[in-house]
C-alpha cells in the first residue's frame, strides 16, 4: 500500500501537480505567516490556569480596574548626590505633559521622593485595549522623552516598563529566528552533503512547512481561539525547521541507497518512500502525539504550546513526504553533484565510519553498554544544582533591560513597588478585618483600602522585593495564611506576584502528570511499531537516561559556565518533552532499520547493518536539530537560552552516545531476546534466510 501511494505521488505527472500545488499554498500562506505576532498574547494572565487564585481574584477585580490597565513607573534617580529643589520641581512640572500622552487613563500619581531624596518615581496608568503590551515600546520612549532631564538617569519601570521590554526582546521573532535557524542549517548541510545545491531542497520544503503551518496556526488564532505568544513561535520556527530537516535527511539518505540499486529515479523514489515513510511517520506522530500530551498541563501557556507545536511538525511531516520528493525526481540524480549515486555504484556505508564503530561494539557488547550506562548516570547527579523555582525579574533576560535597572533604582531607595501591588478581594463585611490582617506580614508595605464596590472589598499593599523573586513568594504566602483565616471573608489574593507564585505551583504539577503522560504514549507508539515490549522498553529507559544526563550536565554549565542561578519553573518539562520526542526519532530511525535486517540476518548481525546504514544519518539529523536549538540562545531570554542548550546537548548524546553506541550495544547483547514477544525472537535466522529465498524465488 505504502508503495502505491508513494508512486501515485511522485509519478511522471503526479510530480509536477505535487509541485503546483504547494506553490499554490505556499504563495497563499506567506501573507498570513507574516501576520502572526499579530495575533500573539503574551499578557502574564494568560498563562495561569482558571482554578488558580490568582485567577479567581482577577474576576472579582473587574470591579475596581481595568484588566487591560498597565501601571508604569518612571523612576527618576539623580546621577550624583540627591535630586536638587529645582530638579524636583521640573520633575513634578511634568505630571501635565504625561497626562496627555496617548493612551494615558485617569490621573498621574506623584512625583514621590525617596528618603535619601536621591530618587523619584511618579506612576502613570496606560490602556491601549486588549493587546496594550505591543503599543508600550512606543509609549515607553514617550515617556523617556517628557522625562528626560540634565543630570537625571530616567528609567521606565513597573509592569509597563516590563511590557515594553518584553515587546523589545521578542520583536523581529519572526525574521531573525528564522534567519538564523536556516543559516546553521545551510552550513550543515553542506558540511554533510559537501554539494553546492542539493541543500536548496530540504530547505525550500522546511520554509514551505513552516510558512504553511505559522499561517494554519494564525487562522485557528485568530478565529478559533488558540493562544499563540513569542514563546511558543519561537519555538515552532526552530523545532519546524529542525524536525524537517531530520526528516529530509532521511529520506535523502535512503533515496540515495535506492539509486544505486534502481536505474529508473522514479522507482528507486518509490522504494525509498515505502522504507522510510513508515519510521518518519512515527517519529512525526510521536512528536505530534507527545506535544499533545501538554495541552493536558495546568499552565495554559504550556498548555497552548501543544497545538501549536503539534500543528507544525503535523504539517512539516506532510511536506516531506510530498513536495521534498517530488522536487528530488523532478531534478533527477545531478541535485547530488559532485558525488552523483550511481546505478550499481558501491554503497559507502558499508565500510564507513558508523561500520568500524559496529565492529569494535560487537566483541565487547556487554562490557560497552554497561559502561555507557553508567557514564550517563554519574551525569544525571548534575541535577540536584538544578534550581527550577523561578527566575526574577533581573534574570529573565540575559541583558540589562531598562526595566530592571528601574527596579533595582526603586530597590536601592527602599521604594515600594505601586505599579504591581498585591490586591485582596473580600466579602464586604470582613474586609476591614482582612485589611487588618495584612498589616503584619513581613515584606509587605502599608495596606491601603478597603475600597467598596458592588459587595466586594478590596485592600492593596505595596511589596518591598522584586514580585517575582522568592521573597515576594514567601510574602504571598503569608498573605493569603492570614487572610484566609478571617472567618467568613472568601478573601482572594491576586496581582502580579500571587500570579507568578500560581504559576510555579502550576508547573511543579505539570511535572508530575505530564511526564508520565508523554512517557506512556511513546511506549505505546515504540510497541506498535516494532510490535515488541522488550525493545520498547529498553529504548524508553535509554532516552530517559539521556534526559537525565542532559538536564545534569546543562545545570552544572548554567552554574558554573553561564552564571545561571535559577530556571524556570516550566524548564524540566519543556525539555524533558522535547528531548523524549525527539529523541526517540532516532530510536526509531535506527530500530525500524534493524527490524527490517533481522527479518533476514539476525537482530545481531541486522544491528551492525543498521548501524553502519544509519549512523551517518542520525548522527548529521542530531547535528542539525541540536544547531537549530541552539540558535534560541541568539533571543536575549534566559529561559530560551538555557532551553536551547539542554535540549541540544541531550540531542548531541542522544545521537552520538545513546542511538548509536548504548542501543547498539544492547541489541548487540541481547540478540533476538529484545523482540520478544514477536516472532523475530523465536526463529532462527537461517530459517529467516531461506523462507526469503524462497519468497524470492516465488515472485520470480
Amino acid at each position: 500500500m505504502h508503495r502505491r501511494i508513494a508512486g501515485r505521488l511522485t509519478g511522471p505527472v503526479s510530480k509536477w501537480v505535487v509541485l503546483v500545488l504547494w506553490v499554490l499554498v505556499a504563495g497563499g500562506s506567506h501573507a498570513f505567516a507574516a501576520q502572526l505576532t499579530e495575533v500573539q498574547n503574551n499578557d502574564l494572565v494568560t498563562r495561569l490556569p482558571a482554578s488558580a487564585e490568582s485567577t479567581r481574584a482577577l474576576d472579582k477585580l473587574t470591579h475596581f480596574q481595568d484588566p487591560d490597565a498597565i501601571p508604569t513607573i518612571v523612576v527618576h534617580e539623580a546621577q550624583s548626590g540627591r535630586l536638587t529643589n529645582e530638579q524636583y520641581e521640573t520633575i513634578a512640572s511634568q505630571k501635565d505633559e504625561l497626562a496627555e500622552l496617548d493612551g494615558v487613563q485617569g490621573d498621574v500619581v506623584g512625583p514621590s521622593p525617596s528618603e535619601d531624596r536621591q530618587a523619584a518615581q511618579t506612576l502613570v496608568t496606560f490602556n491601549f485595549g486588549p493587546d496594550g503590551w505591543k503599543d508600550m515600546p512606543a509609549a515607553a520612549e514617550q515617556l523617556r522623552q517628557v522625562a528626560a532631564m540634565e543630570g537625571v538617569s530616567v528609567h521606565i519601570a513597573g509592569a509597563g516598563g516590563s511590557a515594553a521590554d518584553s515587546a523589545k526582546a521578542y520583536s523581529g521573532l519572526d525574521t531573525t529566528l528564522l534567519f538564523a535557524t536556516l543559516g546553521v542549517v545551510v552550513l550543515l548541510l553542506l558540511f554533510t552533503y559537501r554539494s553546492p545545491v542539493l541543500w536548496i531542497l530540504p530547505i525550500i520544503s522546511a520554509v514551505v512547512a513552516l510558512y504553511s503551518a505559522e499561517a494554519l496556526i494564525y487562522f485557528l488564532a485568530r478565529y478559533a481561539g488558540l493562544t499563540v505568544n513569542g514563546q511558543s513561535q519561537g519555538i515552532l520556527t526552530v523545532l519546524v525547521v529542525g524536525a524537517g530537516t531530520d526528516y529530509a535527511l532521511l529520506l535523502l539518505a535512503r533515496y540515495r541507497e535506492e539509486l544505486r540499486r534502481h536505474e529508473n529515479r522514479h522507482d528507486a523514489m518509490v522504494f525509498a518512500l515505502h522504507r522510510a515513510t513508515p519510521a518518519i511517520l512515527a517519529s512525526a506522530a510521536t512528536v505530534v502525539l507527545g506535544m499533545l500530551c501538554l495541552s493536558l498541563a495546568d499552565l495554559n501557556s504550556t498548555a497552548a504550546l501543544g497545538p501549536v507545536l503539534a500543528i507544525g511538525v503535523a504539517v512539516t511531516f506532510l511536506v516531506m513526504i510530498t513536495l521534498l520528493p517530488a522536487l528530488l525526481v523532478i531534478l533527477g540524480r545531478w541535485i547530488f553533484w559532485p558525488k552523483r549515486p550511481a546505478f550499481g555504484s558501491h554503497e559507502p556505508t558499508s565500510s564507513g565510519f558508523w561500520a568500524r564503530v559496529g565492529r569494535t561494539i560487537a566483541p565487547r557488547a556487554r562490557m560497552v553498554w554497561i559502561g555507557t550506562a553508567a557514564a550517563l548516570a554519574v551525569a544525571c547527579l548534575g541535577l540536584f544544582q538544578l534550581d527550577a523555582t523561578g527566575l526574577s525579574s533581573e534574570e529573565q533576560y540575559t541583558q540589562k533591560f531598562d526595566s530592571v535597572v528601574g527596579q533595582e533604582a526603586l530597590d536601592e531607595h527602599g521604594f515600594s513597588n505601586n505599579s504591581t501591588p498585591v490586591m485582596v478581594v473580600s466579602d464586604v463585611g470582613q474586609a476591614f478585618e482582612v485589611a487588618a490582617a495584612m498589616e503584619d506580614v513581613e515584606g509587605l508595605g502599608e495596606p491601603t483600602g478597603p475600597v467598596i464596590h458592588g459587595g466586594v472589598g478590596l485592600v492593596t499593599a505595596p511589596i518591598t522585593t522584586d514580585v517575582a523573586s522568592q521573597a515576594s513568594f514567601s510574602t504571598v504566602r503569608e498573605v493569603r495564611d492570614a487572610v484566609h483565616a478571617v472567618p467568613d471573608a472568601h478573601a482572594l489574593v491576586g496581582g502580579t506576584a500571587p500570579s507568578l507564585l500560581d504559576i510555579e505551583t502550576a508547573s511543579a504539577r505539570d511535572n508530575l502528570v505530564v511526564i508520565p503522560i508523554v512517557l506512556l504514549v511513546v511506549m505505546l507508539i515504540l510497541t506498535l511499531l516494532l510490535r515488541a515490549v522488550v525493545a520498547p522498553l529498553l529504548l524508553v529507559g535509554t532516552v530517559v537516561l539521556s534526559f537525565g544526563a542532559a538536564l545534569g550536565i546543562s545545570a552544572l554549565l548554567f552554574q558554573y559556565a553561564f552564571a545561571f542561578d535559577h530556571a524556570d519553573p516550566a524548564f524540566p518539562l519543556f525539555v524533558f518533552v522535547f528531548l523524549v520526542a525527539l529523541g526517540i526519532d532516532y530510536n526509531i530511525f535506527l530500530m525500524t532499520r534493524v527490524r527490517e535486517e533481522a527479518r533476514e540476518l539476525g537482530t545481531r548481525r541486522g544491528s551492525l547493518v543498521a548501524l553502519s546504514a544509519t549512523g551517518g544519518v542520525i548522527t548529521s539529523a542530531g547535528l542539525v536539530l541540536a544547531a537549530t536549538f541552539v540558535v534560541l540562545g541568539t533571543l536575549p531570554h534566559v529561559f530560551f537560552v538555557q532551553l536551547g542548550t539542554a535540549v541540544a546537548l541531550g540531542v548531541l548524546l542522544d545521537t552520538m552516545i545513546v542511538r548509536s553506541v548504548l542501543v547498539t550495544a544492547l541489541n548487540l547483547d541481547l540478540g533476538d531476546r529484545i523482540w520478544w514477544p514477536n516472532q523475530l525472537d523465536r526463529t532462527a535466522p537461517s530459517a529467516r534466510t531461506q523462507r526469503s529465498r524462497r519468497r524470492s524465488v516465488s515472485v520470480r
